[in-house]
Order: structure tokens, then C-alpha cells, then sequence
């Protein structure tokens, strides 16, 4: 692996504003487990608002190699645009104050002030949610146990509640949702919670936190079960054709992959790809792997 961008941005692009621009830290977001850098960029004229995640404040996983969730970011970043899909953030592999990492665009989410990332909503008491689904979260709510997911819903499972009850945990039916749940079965997602789904004030839906992703072994664990088992979209089987042809041997996104992952890791990306159209369906949990992640949000 390496530290430095396989090839140069397109210039006036956000990734040229993101690689080129100085970085200044600005803050520390404390809640994350590893070191997140709140950050302005200047390119150029051009200023952003951005997140740093120098590979020095990585903390050290006992399933993933040491220092290399930065460039798992960038891939998954990458991967999501040969889908033709705007899900990830534009995301950049650079030097930055702290030494080289992942440099991210900052989005500001619908229903906070600016620069602010809400919390995740309250789980409610038992008996709570009688009169419909209650949010605990983007696109994520808790419903009656006793009844099928409510219109408009999908279940993910059943969640303790304060009180000693049980709801029904639910993710919305969502077409950006469905893109993403695709998405995370490509690059093999072990760790999609709620709080990684950011709705930005021009409703576009985007996914942060891909450092653990690309394992060779079957590794998804997310919150997006509820499409197991039913057939891809349409939509979804052409943009993982459009990825298996970008995959292709000496192709320009293979040589981007080459730099962040091992050859063992692009493989099975193409692998599970391959997997996909062939049974042309979500995924549904293995078993031999926890499905959900803890905490859900």
C-alpha cells in the first residue's frame, strides 16, 4: 500500500481542492474512536470545510492491518464513483498536519446548524412507539414488535428497549438507502450504523466511515438487511455491470485500487462483484459473522 494519490485530481474539482488546498485543523471530534480532525481547506480561492483522519491516530484492529483504514476510505470513495453513484463524500488521500491521511468533504446534515452533526435520537420506552414508528435516528426508527414493519419501512430486527420492551427496529424503504445497502455488499462493509448516514439540506443521502471495508473474508455487518433476498434493482444490476468493466485488468480504477489495496483484496472485490450478478439479489447474513453492529447507531 501507499501514501500517496495514484493519480492527480482533475483540476477546479473538489478532490483538487481536497488534495492541493492548505489544511488547517480546526477541532477534534471526541466521540470517534479514532482521530477525526475537524478542518478548513484553501485552494486557490476556494475554501471547504472538511474532515482529517491522519493514519497516525488509527487505532490498531485485530482483524484489519495496522495504518491502512485511510486508504480503505479512498477506495471505498472511489468504488462508489465507477458505480455512478454520489453516496461517499469526495474523499482523498493527502499529507496533512499530523502526516498522511484521509481527507474528507465536510457535510453539514438537513436538521443541524452548520458545522454541527446531530446525535442519533433516544431509544423510547416500552409501549412508546403504540401510535407509529418512533426515530432513533437518520432514516432509522423503532416499531411494534407484535405487528409487520409499518408502510413505507423495512425490518432490520428486534431491539431492547428502556423498560424492559422490545420494538422492532426499522431502516426506511428508500431508494438511496437500497443504493447504499449495494454498495456496502460491494466493498464488504463491516460496520454500517445508523450513525453514518448523513442527509444533507438538498436531501441527497451520503455514507461516512468506510475504514473497515475490503476484507477478503465476509465481513458485512450493517444495518440495510431489509432487502435480503429480493432481486437487485434494475438500476443496481447496471451500475455493478458498469464496475466489473472498470475492474478489468490494467484499467485506470484497477490501478487507482492497486494503490490502496493489496492484489488479495482487489480480488475479492471483483469476486464479490462477479457474485452479485450472478445471483442477481441482496445479500442475506451469512451467519458466521455478526450481521448487525453494535451500538445499531
Amino acid at each position: 500500500m501507499t501514501t500517496a494519490p495514484a493519480e492527480p485530481a482533475p483540476a477546479g474539482s473538489v478532490t483538487a481542492l481536497l488534495t492541493g488546498g492548505e489544511l488547517t485543523v480546526r477541532g477534534r471530534i471526541a466521540e470517534a474512536s479514532n482521530a477525526v480532525l475537524h478542518c478548513t481547506v484553501v485552494h486557490q480561492g476556494r475554501t471547504a470545510a472538511c474532515v482529517y483522519k491522519p493514519v497516525a491516530g488509527e487505532q490498531p484492529l485485530w482483524d484489519f492491518p495496522d495504518g491502512t483504514l485511510a486508504q480503505r476510505e479512498v477506495a471505498a470513495y472511489e468504488v462508489c464513483a465507477a458505480l455512478g453513484w454520489e453516496l461517499i463524500p469526495p474523499t482523498v488521500l493527502r499529507e496533512g498536519p499530523y502526516g498522511p491521511g484521509m481527507v474528507q468533504l465536510w457535510i453539514d446534515q438537513a436538521d443541524e446548524e452548520p458545522g454541527e452533526r446531530a446525535e442519533p435520537g433516544g431509544a423510547p420506552e416500552a409501549g412508546e412507539n403504540a401510535s407509529g414508528p418512533v426515530p432513533v435516528g437518520h432514516l432509522l426508527a423503532l416499531a411494534d414488535a407484535e405487528r409487520p414493519a409499518p408502510e413505507g419501512w423495512r425490518a432490520i430486527g428486534l431491539a431492547e428497549v428502556p423498560g424492559g420492551g422490545t420494538a422492532l427496529l426499522v431502516h426506511a424503504d428508500d431508494a438511496r438507502l437500497r443504493r447504499l445497502a449495494v454498495l456496502d455488499a460491494v466493498i464488504n462493509n463491516s460496520d454500517r450504523k445508523g450513525g453514518h448516514l448523513l442527509t444533507s439540506a438538498d436531501g441527497r443521502l451520503h455514507g461516512i466511515d468506510h475504514g473497515v471495508t475490503f476484507h477478503t473474508e465476509d465481513k458485512l455487518r450493517t444495518l440495510l438487511w431489509g432487502w435480503a433476498g429480493e432481486p437487485l434493482p434494475e438500476e443496481a444490476v447496471t451500475a455493478l455491470g458498469r464496475l466489473a468493466a472498470a475492474l478489468g485488468e490494467d484499467a485506470p480504477l484497477t490501478t487507482r485500487l492497486a494503490a490502496l489495496l493489496t492484489p488479495a483484496e482487489v480480488a475479492a472485490l471483483r469476486d464479490r462483484v462477479a457474485a452479485l450478478l450472478a445471483s442477481g439479489t441482496h445479500p442475506v447474513p451469512g451467519g458466521e459473522w455478526p450481521a448487525i453492529p453494535w451500538p445499531p447507531v
